[in-house]
């Protein structure tokens, strides 16, 4: 068998020249592609930020724009190619069917994540409780919500469980109540001890004005009163507000000479027991 060499180098030169040149332009089509999809992405949030919308909202659109054009580039390249985009498209869609039913929780968090933008029960800088955290929110994303819990953890949780589950927003109102308790010894004078406190907490930084601090008697046990401390502030300062009334019930019950709380017991002799102590006593 005769072999043309000359013929068979040129037929490889020119499909290694051809080849070569389509993933040169492939390479060259996905580089451009990505640049422009970059400047719509940077367009579309300077004019969503002119508009002032939600940082939450803006990020939401912005990544929901990346995927779809992500996507139409990557059809794009295999057109280059010669591939049936059309095919491609039915196969694509057959592929979404199959993910969608093995991935349903996944869709889940993602329909989740456009009911948590549309009725906003929080927003970006909230501090929440949700999906059994609580935290600051740092981001809500297309699938999960991130958010930074006070131990400084970051703590990603899925939409779905945040939405299906109570979501309690501690920065939706102005002020938040501080629950605290303080016991007394049963010697002490209720009211004077009431009366200190409420003094002493409204002087607290931070501690809000209206309302004032709540100071009551909540319940009673074998040591003797039990009050209720309650002074309001805001979300930010919570933990501050928390601590420094601690401190100042102490202070203020050691300052004001108040005995220690300690349980104190009546110790009765029985008619029938004393009598058989006399008789073992003679």
């Amino acid at each position: 068998m005769n072999f043309d060499l000359q013929k068979i180098t040129d037929t490889v030169i020119a499909t290694g020249t051809n080849v070569g040149l389509k993933v040169l332009g492939a390479l060259i089509l996905y580089m451009i592609g990505r640049w422009l999809i970059s400047m719509v992405i940077r367009v579309i949030s300077t004019a969503m930020e002119r508009q002032k919308l939600e940082p939450t909202l803006l990020t939401y659109i912005a990544s929901t724009v990346s995927v779809i054009l992500n996507i139409a580039l990557v059809v794009a390249i295999l057109g280059y190619f010669g591939v049936e985009t059309t095919s491609f498209a039915a196969l694509l869609a057959a592929a979404g069917v199959a993910i969608g039913a093995a991935w349903a929780g996944l869709l889940a968090n993602f329909a989740a994540g456009v009911f948590l933008i549309i009725l906003h029960p929080f927003k970006k800088g909230d501090y929440i409780t949700a999906g059994g955290q609580t935290g600051t929110v740092k981001e809500i994303g297309l699938f999960a919500t991130t958010l930074l819990t006070p131990d400084n953890v970051t703590t990603i949780i899925g939409n779905n469980k945040i939405f299906g589950d109570t979501i309690q927003n501690y920065s939706s109102t102005p002020y938040r109540r501080v629950d605290l308790l303080a016991q007394l010894n049963g010697s002490v004078d209720a009211n004077a001890a009431i009366r200190l406190l409420k003094d002493r907490i409204a002087k607290i930084p931070n501690v809000a004005a209206q309302p004032g601090p709540d100071v009551e008697i909540l319940t009673f046990n074998l040591v003797g009163p039990v009050l209720a401390v309650r002074p309001y502030t805001h979300t930010d300062n919570y933990w501050q507000v928390y601590f420094d009334t601690n401190k100042v019930i102490r202070e203020a019950f050691g300052e004001a000479g108040y005995p220690a709380p300690e349980p104190s017991y009546t110790v009765r002799t029985m008619g029938a027991a004393a009598g058989i102590g006399a008789v073992a006593g003679n």
